[in-house]
Order: structure tokens, then sequence, then C-alpha cells
């Protein structure tokens, strides 16, 4: 990753006070580019022009906005897909505001994001697709309009339509012994946490266990294939758990 402002400040500060202003020089370029979102030179002559620049969670949760508004209407389950999203990303109250804030922009349409999206390699233009490929996947079943769409995204990384493909196999609904709507008590039981706790509790025990089982994190650290299966099948078991609690419990 790049810090334009960094590097200026930290060259601009060495040609006035040597090594002291360099660090100085450096420290603030850093506070800039943190307060600007820079992290490329595009980005810096971006904010020049007077452009708006993406991050890639802005990005990211424009995609899924787009995504989830394909099918004509934005569902609950898109919602809630976005949360988890921002759940794995570890996003604080302020990203999350951004995020919510992308996903909305997005729905409006994504034709623009084509050259930022092209930009994305290796591991982060898979982790986009796969979050892509799992918000086409939340209702359980994949729509065509949906799978055409990401197709199309891996299309403008260079991938080939096999290999966009072979993500979606990895978060693909496999049948599972997922929870009942009815079945509360075993879902308290899968979540780790009794009737009537309170939300923090159990949002907390819910996203440890997530984390613990997610399919992404498995492959990233070389796990097998049929652990990775497993993950995926126990992922979506907590995902139906935490809903029925949630709904029963009546938090959000």
């Amino acid at each position: 990753m790049l810090w334009p402002a960094t590097l200026i400040g930290a060259g601009a500060g060495w040609a006035l006070a040597s090594i002291p202003g360099a660090l100085l020089g450096g420290l603030l370029g850093q506070l800039l580019d943190r307060r600007l979102r820079l992290e490329s030179w595009r980005g810096l002559l971006a904010r020049l022009r007077g452009r708006a620049v993406n991050d890639e969670d802005d990005l990211l949760f424009q995609l899924l906005g787009y995504l989830a508004k394909s099918g004509g209407r934005v569902e609950e389950m898109h919602i809630r897909q976005a949360r988890e999203e921002m759940a794995l990303r570890k996003l604080d109250r302020r990203a999350q505001r951004r995020a919510i804030a992308s996903f909305g922009k997005g729905k409006a349409g994504i034709a623009h994001l084509q050259e930022e999206v092209a930009r994305l390699k290796g591991e982060r233009a898979e982790a986009v697709l796969l979050a892509c490929w799992r918000m086409a996947w939340a209702g359980g079943v994949l729509s065509q309009s949906a799978r055409q769409l990401v197709l199309q995204w891996g299309r403008w990384l260079g991938w080939s339509a096999e290999r966009t493909e072979r993500l979606s196999a990895r978060v693909m609904p496999k049948p599972t012994r997922a929870v009942a709507r009815d079945s509360y008590r075993e879902a308290l039981l899968l979540l780790g946490v009794e009737a009537g706790s309170e939300p923090a509790l159990i949002k907390r025990a819910y996203r440890k266990l997530i984390s613990q089982h997610h399919p992404d994190k498995l492959a990233g650290a070389g796990a097998s294939v049929e652990r990775v299966r497993a993950a995926t099948e126990k992922t979506r078991e907590l995902q139906a758990a935490y809903a029925l609690v949630r709904e029963r419990e009546g938090f959000r």
C-alpha cells in the first residue's frame, strides 16, 4: 500500500530540516493520508481533481448493493448478508455507516466502477468476488441475473468464467441440517447462549463462532477442501441459528 502524502511530507521535511524534518513531515503526511483515505497516487490525483475516491470497502459495498437490487428489490436476506460482510471485515461504527451509504449508492448503478474493479489483484480480488458470490447466494438460490453480474465482474478482473465459478462453489449452499425455523432451543445451543441473554452477548458469541469457522479464513490458511466444505456448512448453520435467535429475542 502506498501513502502518497506521507512520502511527499517526508521528502519535503528532509529538504527543509534533514532527519527531524523528514520524521515530522512523514507523520503529518500520514495523518493527511488517513484523513483523506489516500492509498495511491491515483487517489491523490483524483482528490486534486475533485473526484470521489473509493477504498476497497466502498467499492465492495457498492457492488453488493447493485447485486442485491438486481432481482428487482432488496430483501431482508440481502441486508442480513451485508451485515455479515461488515462483521467479517471488522468494520467499526464509522466504517459501517460508510458501508451502508455505499450499499445504497451501488443500487443506482456501478458501470463507472469497472476501472477500479480491474485494479484489484490477487487475494484482494478473490475476497471481493467471494463476498459477491455470498450475496448472490444469500437467499439460498442463485438467480441467473446475479450469476451473470458476478461473472461480468470476474471478466473486469481478467478472469475466465471457470475461475470465477470455482469461487461460487466455495460458498454455494449445501444440503445441511440447518436449524429449522421453530428450533429455537437448538439455535441457542449451537450459539452457546441462553434464552434471554443480552443482545451484545449473543452477537459476540455469534461473531466469534463465525470467525472460527469461516471457510475463507480456513482456505487462506491452506485447509483441505473437505475442511473448507465442512466450515461452509457450519457457517450456514450458524447464520440460520443467529437469524432465528435474533428474531425471537427481538433485536437487529
